[in-house]
């Protein structure tokens, strides 16, 4: 028996929206994905993220597997205005399609003479579709399943594409996000299919460095700065800040812009998290690379293939794990206390970030 997937106990919560990390590998780890599968997933992921409202803020598309860290925002208070409901359908629905839907809203709108016409009939049509927005389910479910029709067509299969169902782990919001971003975005490096990053056209900061195959990055960039920022900047997105957010981003996976090669020997890690005097938003945003949390430690982590970013079910700070044990406390049995556990092995560099399951096997 299969148990209930691990989802963020604020969900339904109208201000708090939840950030989830979501891999999906092909059945029986074949390599699937080239070129035109790559581009094509990307073209649907976005597709669904118009469609849902769900945010896509990092990913990567390797060979077998795909990772996407994407976030869920509150469903606004009123539900969606008609024009906003209307651009979202024609994310994947066809122009006559979404006409016809516009004219159904347009007639109860107007039905019976009376301001504001039917609202349950105008509730009822909006409800066919809205039911599949901001909810993680129905965005991966929806992206997986459409994947897997063009695959299938294209390469004259039948059957399931993805091996079983996806996994997700809840992420909390700043150094956990920030961490997770960049553990995806580094994939192909640990891969061994590019030296850089940035070199790496099916992920997020390849595609907001070089843009995609259509765009300039627009979409990736936001992601990625919404995924770095602290919590309470969330809502003071500047795309236009993008070459500092960048920056501080290609810093914190431990690589110095132009200055320095992946390849190069790790230093020995001095004993504190950051230089003396300074804190963590000072030490990357320095002109001088001062910290420790950062190049050295971090570099470690995310150059290893960490099973908590996979498995651990909620990945946060202390509270934050702690909190999302309290709202799921039926899962566990009366012996254990609380929720949050050290990481271990190279996980236990970032001394932020705890689990909510204590893996000890294959744990990098």
């Amino acid at each position: 028996m299969r148990r209930a997937r691990w989802i963020a106990p604020w969900k339904d919560s109208e201000t708090k929206p939840a950030i989830y990390h979501c891999i999906s590998r092909v059945v029986d780890r074949r390599f699937a994905f080239g070129v035109e599968e790559k581009e094509r997933f990307r073209t649907l992921m976005r597709m669904m993220e118009n469609f849902t409202g769900c945010r896509v803020l990092s990913y990567c598309l390797m060979c077998n597997h795909i990772h996407i860290l994407v976030e869920v925002p509150p469903m606004p208070v009123g539900g969606v205005s008609d024009d906003v409901f209307l651009k979202r359908l024609s994310a994947i629905y066809g122009k006559s399609f979404v006409a016809d839907v516009a004219g159904q809203l347009e007639a109860a709108r107007c039905e019976g003479g009376l301001e504001g016409g039917n609202p349950e009939r105008v509730e009822e049509i909006k409800g066919r579709f809205t039911y599949r927005m901001h909810d993680l389910g129905e965005f991966m479910k929806g992206l997986l399943q459409r994947f897997t029709q063009w695959f299938n067509g294209r390469h004259k299969r039948t059957g399931t594409l993805w091996e079983q169902r996806f996994k997700s782990v809840i992420v909390e919001s700043g150094t956990a996000a920030r961490t997770m971003a960049a553990y995806i975005d580094l994939n192909p490096v640990r891969a061994g299919m590019v030296e850089d990053p940035a070199e790496y056209r099916w992920s997020s900061y390849g595609e907001a460095v070089g843009g995609g195959a259509k765009g300039n990055g627009k979409k990736a960039r936001i992601g990625l700065i919404l995924a770095i920022q602290n919590p309470e900047a969330r809502d003071q997105i500047d795309v236009a800040g993008w070459k500092d957010a960048s920056r501080r981003y290609r810093r914190l996976l431990g690589i110095a812009l132009e200055r320095k090669t992946l390849n190069s020997k790790l230093q020995t890690p001095r004993k504190s998290g950051v230089a003396d005097g300074m804190n963590e938003a000072e030490a990357l945003a320095g002109e001088d690379n001062g910290t420790i949390l950062p190049e050295l430690s971090m570099a470690k982590i995310l150059r290893c293939r960490v099973r908590y970013f996979t498995d651990g079910a909620v990945i946060g700070s202390k509270e934050f794990v702690n909190e999302a044990f309290d709202s799921a406390r039926d899962r566990f049995s009366e012996r254990r206390k609380d929720g949050a556990r050290r990481m271990r092995g190279s996980a236990s560099a970032v001394p932020d970030l705890w689990s909510m399951r204590a893996l000890r096997v294959g744990i990098e």
